[in-house]
């Protein structure tokens, strides 16, 4: 080999630097759902003519991270309960497939990944940050499939980030309190430890179940 067959390093273009930068405002609620999103301001935000900017909308339009309504404009997605549980139900069937290949063998190590997420939802939990332990709620679940060692689960599960996150930021507002949704990760956690595959395989598929009851209650609540 010479320094001839190097490549490059490939920098991201305008329209790839705009799309991650509305993804991430979107992860981090930024922009919510429903939010619609102005050409004219966004232009003058990145500095940049409205062809790149609408090329990149158009890129998370075809994601379904965005929606665009003919006369009106383009919006940040909103997730029916349909889309809700259809993401809940690819992530179990992603996620069970991690554990199963995590528990053969890696048990201590998707321990280890998994607890360092608990600990930040803790220490969010405890300062009553409600959208930092949805980050480490997301990082706890990208922990376990990411532990797992399968390039295809991993990459499935990236395809979901920004939805994951979209029913995360609703679902914290089902619990009680942060710290309920804390117990819940750390039981996760010390099963994939200490209880039989078959044990910590159904408690996490609860989990997942239990993601969407709740999110299917609070949309059903009558409006006051």
């Amino acid at each position: 080999m010479t320094l001839d067959d190097l490549k490059p390093v490939k920098r991201r273009s305008t329209v790839e630097f705009i799309a991650e930068e509305l993804r991430q405002a979107i992860m981090s609620g930024s922009l919510e759902p429903g939010d619609q999103l102005g050409e004219a301001d966004l232009a003058e935000h990145f500095a940049v003519s409205r062809g790149p900017l609408r090329e990149a909308m158009q890129r998370l339009v075809s994601e379904g991270v965005l929606c665009a309504i003919a006369n009106r404009g383009v919006f940040v997605n909103e997730l029916t309960l349909d889309d809700v549980r259809d993401v809940y139900r690819t992530r179990s069937v992603i996620e069970r497939g991690a554990v199963e290949i995590s528990l053969r063998g890696r048990r201590e190590e998707l321990h280890q990944a998994v607890r360092s997420a608990v600990d930040q939802m803790r220490t969010a939990a405890r300062r009553g940050d409600g959208p930092a332990v949805s980050d480490a709620d997301q990082a706890f679940h990208e922990a376990l499939v990411e532990c797992s060692g399968s390039p295809r689960l991993i990459r499935a599960m990236r395809t979901l980030l920004v939805e994951t996150r979209m029913c995360l930021g609703e679902l914290r507002t089902t619990y009680p309190d942060l710290d309920t949704q804390v117990h819940e990760h750390e039981a996760l956690a010390e099963a994939f430890l200490t209880e039989s595959p078959a044990k910590a395989k159904a408690m996490l598929l609860a989990h997942l179940d239990d993601a969407v009851d709740r999110l299917v209650t609070k949309r059903n609540e009558p409006l006051n």
